[in-house]
């Protein structure tokens, strides 16, 4: 599993005990310091058949200064995850990639249905 967090964050700190306290082997990776790629992004995307919108941190301080809220309903799909993939503090985070699945924030529900099983990377 690939675990996409920003370290400072009280949700990802919520989310990475989380799967600590399970025994869920992960790559940790920060999403500032190693924003996910365009087509890191676009794949993710795909394969979790969510709204490309649930991707942007709405409630960032970066989201709100670039007025995304208005901007967004006007922009091609190709230009969001370009916009995305530049800046890692763009991106709603915790974000979890196990194979096929993609988790974005940390809702504890979803999660449970992660394999509780140790596996290796």
């Amino acid at each position: 599993m690939l675990f996409l967090e920003y370290p400072p964050c009280s949700t990802c700190k919520k989310a990475k005990r989380w799967l600590d306290d399970h025994g869920l082997l992960y790559e940790d990776r920060n999403i500032k310091t190693e924003p996910p790629t365009k087509e890191e992004l676009s794949s993710w995307y795909r394969a979790s058949g969510l709204p490309l919108k649930r991707f942007f941190n709405t409630s960032g301080v970066r989201y709100q200064a670039l007025g995304l809220k208005d901007r967004l309903p006007t922009m091609t799909e190709d230009e969001q995850l370009t916009l995305l993939a530049s800046d890692g503090m763009l991106v709603k985070r915790p974000l979890l990639i196990d194979g096929g699945r993609v988790l974005v924030g940390f809702k504890e529900p979803q999660w449970a249905d992660l394999n509780t099983t140790k596996t290796e990377l």
